[in-house]
């Protein structure tokens, strides 16, 4: 089986559902052993049992089938908003690899079809909320099922509007499933909203990280900052990994710098924190993204429904389906990133102050126009609501199921809010991205350094010089674009 990485984590993904499609050997074979057990005379968790409170009920022969149905039309109770198809799709896929590590015995039937909605590109419609990330993500995963049994709905094929499951189904000649022993658990039980959500959230901060540090060597230059904090030296004796790779990517954005230079005995003895500690603050945030995809990698490439299906015959129910590793990671990412924003929008706020030459608010004429000032209000409108979404929701439990389910983790609740955090991260590095463009334009003819110097063309290439108060929006919406092209980081030497 593929190995997915977050790095890799679409062509991983890709590669992983490719092989299962040409060898589903290992579904196969723990479907055997589901069938096997079904010859006996014993009680197997779920197989024919009840569930939760229910288990020690004993299920007939005849039931079977309805009681994996019934299991997933009870458990759709999902509510909220709905979940991106992108989202969605990355839930549906890392269920199939899941599955196809062979120890959930889902019959061939259910996971041929798994595969077809895959390949169409037929991506069930899912409610956000409705799991405390215990028994797995149960209401979303239900939800991802239902068009199995002709309910619920397929997005289109925009992501914008949503179509019956019955109407794609006869479109596509097919007809609804009957559930056998064991599929509806092997379904539902699992990990994937959350750890969907924090492969989406972790891949796309990959490159995140990279333009935190480019942003900050903007503002650093366009502030007449100094490269002294970033000496390597400095960083060799407090050796954090994240801490001595921002301080190397910051110098090398600066090679060859004439704004280095021209200040370079001015007298000035410190900057202020959120430039001088830049490798400090974005390198503990490095340190601890890295620290969750660590995490997060592990339980994509885990086992993670209930009961498990093991080769000798065993069948076993556990609690893998337990979403404490992740609860604690995306907690912990949200913080991280936060922090990415909070810094960033201190730099913004210095950029608006007039030092060293800078006309305030980077306009010339301002009273008849604001210039600056109002971007960096928006900024500190969602650095400040990242602090509230930051607040764990890994901390918090309640008891379900009367009682049986005791302990949960509430990732799913840590894994929406992981999502916000970061869209309101990328809101706030854009407008540094676009406010430190403007302060450089007036340190010209001086240049900045080489890296810094290719990436403030790049952006004067979308979002031009601003003379006067215009719509401002359009600048913050180009420079969330740029935010995830990667032309603006490529060749810089960034690590």
């Amino acid at each position: 089986m593929v190995h997915i990485t977050i790095e890799n984590l679409y062509s991983n993904i890709e590669q992983s559902i490719s092989e299962l499609r040409k060898n589903p050997a290992r579904v196969q074979q723990s479907r055997e052993v589901v069938e096997g057990a079904l010859t006996k005379n014993e009680a197997f968790y779920g197989i024919n049992t009840g569930f939760g409170i229910l288990a020690n009920k004993r299920v007939g022969a005849d039931q079977l089938k309805q009681l994996q149905r019934n299991l997933i039309l009870s458990h759709a109770v999902g509510t909220g908003d709905l979940i991106s198809k992108d989202i969605s799709r990355l839930m549906l896929q890392l269920k199939i690899h899941a599955l196809g590590l062979g120890y959930s015995g889902i019959s061939n039937e259910t996971f041929a079809r798994l595969l077809y909605f895959e390949e169409h590109d037929l991506i069930p419609v899912i409610p956000e909320k409705g799991s405390v990330g215990a028994s797995g993500d149960l209401a979303p995963l239900s939800h991802m099922s239902l068009p199995l049994l002709g309910f619920g709905s397929f997005w289109d094929e925009a992501g914008s509007e949503t179509i019956p499951a019955d109407v794609v189904l006869k479109k596509h000649h097919l007809e609804p499933i009957d559930l056998q022993p064991k599929d509806g658990l092997s379904l539902i039980n699992g990990t994937q909203l959350m750890s969907s959500y924090g492969a989406y959230v972790l891949e796309r901060s990959l490159d995140l990280l990279k333009v935190a540090d480019l942003l900050g060597a903007m503002s650093l230059e366009a502030l007449q900052g100094s490269i002294k904090p970033f000496d390597e030296r400095i960083h060799k004796i407090r050796p954090h990994t994240g801490q001595q790779t921002v301080a190397r990517n910051v110098r090398n954005l600066l090679a060859e710098s004439e704004i280095l230079e021209s200040h370079r005995n001015c007298g000035k003895v410190q900057d202020p924190y959120s430039l001088r500690c830049i490798p400090q603050v974005h390198g503990a945030s490095r340190d601890a993204i890295a620290h969750s995809i660590q995490t997060v990698e592990t339980e994509i490439n885990s086992v993670t429904d209930n009961p498990l299906v093991f080769p000798n015959g065993d069948i076993i129910s556990g609690g893998n389906f337990h979403g404490q590793p992740l609860a604690l990671v995306l907690d912990y990412a949200a913080i991280a990133l936060a922090e990415l924003a909070s810094i960033s929008e201190r730099r913004t706020y210095l950029l608006l102050e007039g030092h060293d030459g800078l006309p305030t608010l980077l306009m010339e004429e301002t009273g008849i126009n604001s210039g600056f000032m109002i971007p960096q209000y928006t900024a500190a409108a969602l650095v400040s609501e990242n602090k509230v979404l930051c607040h764990p929701a890994s901390v918090d439990s309640i008891p379900t199921s009367l009682g049986q389910e005791d302990h949960v983790s509430m990732g799913s609740i840590g894994a929406l809010k992981l999502l916000n955090v970061m869209k309101n991260v990328e809101q706030v590095l854009a407008i540094e991205m676009f406010t430190a463009a403007q302060a450089l334009d007036f340190r010209k003819p001086l240049k900045p350094g080489r890296g810094v110097d290719e990436a403030h063309a790049y952006i004067r290439e979308h979002i031009a010089h601003a003379e006067e108060d215009h719509f401002f929006r359009d600048e913050i919406n180009r420079a969330v674009e740029l935010l995830g092209d990667e032309k603006l980081i490529t060749g810089l030497d960034l690590n």
